[in-house]
């Protein structure tokens, strides 16, 4: 399976970048994982509701440019999955013949209208907000726990 995420900005805190390399590594024997992690439309100090618009509009066409096979958007509108239900989602998709998935995470204002309704599938992680940054490292451990329950690894218990 090959996993693509496309992510806007790029993880600052040395912490996270080891995190993420972490589960990179682990992931390595379960599917070909790719990072594309697109620009932040400079705004404002305090920007308006029309300048954060066209900010994520301009952002989701690089989204949407960017994306190959299934889309999964991470956004606060998605369905929450249980961990299973998740590694079910990923099983769905590879056993239906999309061997490619994009899981899309936006900027810190989130995704454009127009990369929720291109996406397959709406995914919440959490009814609790995260930043954008942290929600890329919990969705590789999610990533790592899947595969690890399709395959009976003792990862999840």
């Amino acid at each position: 399976m090959q996993i693509h995420l496309i992510t806007v900005g790029k993880l600052k805190e040395k912490w996270l970048r080891d995190a993420y390399a972490e589960y990179d590594k682990r992931l390595q024997r379960y599917c070909r994982l790719t990072l594309t992690e697109l620009p932040e439309a400079r705004l404002s100090e305090s920007p308006s509701d029309a300048e954060i618009a066209a900010a994520l509009q301009q952002e989701g066409k690089t989204i949407l440019h960017s994306c190959r096979g299934k889309i999964i958007a991470l956004c606060i509108e998605g369905k929450l999955r249980s961990s299973e239900e998740f590694a079910e989602m990923l099983d769905s998709a590879a056993v239906s013949g999309d061997s490619t998935v994009s899981f899309v995470i936006g900027s810190s204002f989130g995704l454009s209208d127009e990369v929720k309704k291109a996406a397959d599938i709406r995914f919440s992680m959490s009814p609790m907000t995260f930043t954008h940054q942290i929600a890329r490292v919990l969705l590789m451990e999610q990533l790592y726990r899947a595969f690890q329950i399709s395959t009976g690894g003792k990862y999840h218990k």
